[in-house]
């Protein structure tokens, strides 16, 4: 497969980290796009309903308003360790 040459273990390492990286940002943005279609559909409700406080509103939209917070601050972190992982496996 490889012309008889042995594959350099970094190399191997970096195909894995690549992999990973890919699987892990694939399933984060189908993770993402869950969690805003029950966003939405949960706002939606939330509006049509006459007798939902306007105190509950304001606490939901600050609870969406972390959540997005916290998972986009968690992709930044996740992001910023495949670059140095990359980094490392990259360096000769």
């Amino acid at each position: 497969i490889n012309g008889g040459k042995n594959m350099d273990p970094k190399q191997i390492a970096k195909q894995m980290v690549d992999f990973n990286k890919t699987a892990f940002d694939n399933s984060f943005e189908a993770m993402s796009a869950l969690q805003d279609q029950a966003e939405k559909m949960f706002l939606a409700t939330m509006e049509q309903t006459s007798f939902f406080p306007e105190e509950g509103k304001k606490l939901i939209n600050e609870w969406i308003k972390n959540y997005k917070k916290g998972r986009n601050e968690f992709k930044a972190a996740a992001d910023e360790n495949f670059k140095k992982v990359e980094a490392f496996f990259s360096a000769k």
